[in-house]
């Protein structure tokens, strides 16, 4: 977020501000998600903190106050939409812990939530989004259904034990592979392609498909069969998204 916003022009006094709105917004979601699996996570994932006695309720439910609090102020005070978008996000993100989650519907929060991050970071840079979001939009919502169907390849077999409905449970290991590179082959062309059309100099398309290239490797790592190994890709495959973001923002930005 601080990456995209100081990429935008923004001082890092306010790249910073809006990094850390942002991330205590996701906090707040993250805290909500756990809360909410509490039970269901007791005996059965006794690694997260609640279950595992490191967290309490009512410093998790802190968290979740809190942090939706402090990200919405912080938001609001680089400009009032930007606050208004920080309430978008807290919606996304509430709707994928309390409805969508083990349902097969759980990539949605993902393919729209996604796409809000740079043009949360964006605006709250510039007051306005540049023609390149023509291009990353659908990008955006192309990597995260993607990030979801690797999230949700990685918990397959727990869900499976659980009960949990998810599109990998739906689809199969096979079948929610085949989707998860697709959606990757689809974001990656559109954003080489924008890339080209804006006619980048060959060392940021090289920079580019780097990036591209952490993102492949991901994505073929996350092919095994082994839940750990498909969990560590998962994991590579989120930063490798980071770094392929901003490489493609550094390459295409005037």
């Amino acid at each position: 977020m601080s990456t995209v916003a100081t990429v935008a022009g923004a001082a890092p006094a306010a790249a910073l501000q809006l990094g850390v709105s942002m991330t205590v917004l996701q906090a707040s979601i993250g805290a909500l998600n756990d809360v909410h699996d509490a039970p269901a996570d007791a005996g059965r994932k006794p690694g997260k903190p609640i279950p595992a006695g490191l967290v309490g309720l009512p410093s998790a439910w802190a968290v979740v106050v809190g942090g939706a609090a402090i990200g919405l102020g912080l938001g609001a005070l680089v400009h009032p939409f930007v606050g208004a978008l920080g309430l978008l996000v807290l919606a996304i993100g509430y709707g994928y812990d309390l409805l969508a989650k083990g349902t097969a519907w759980s990539w949605l929060p993902f393919a729209v939530g996604i796409p809000i991050l740079p043009i949360y970071g964006w605006l709250g840079a510039a007051g306005s989004l540049p023609p390149l979001f023509i291009a990353l939009t659908p990008t955006a919502i192309l990597a995260g259904a993607a990030l979801a169907v690797a999230n949700a390849r990685a918990d397959v077999e727990r869900d499976l034990a659980a009960g949990t409905v998810s599109v990998a449970t739906s689809l199969g290991l096979d079948g929610s592979w085949r989707l998860h590179a697709g959606l990757w082959s689809a974001a990656v062309a559109i954003a080489l392609g924008w890339a080209v059309f804006r006619g980048v100099g060959p060392a940021h398309i090289a920079t580019i498909l780097g990036a591209a290239g952490l993102i492949a490797a991901a994505v073929l790592w996350s092919r095994q069969r082994d839940p750990g190994g498909r969990e560590r890709a998962w994991e590579f495959e989120a930063v490798a998204t980071a770094l392929a973001l901003s490489a493609w923002l550094a390459a295409v930005t005037p």
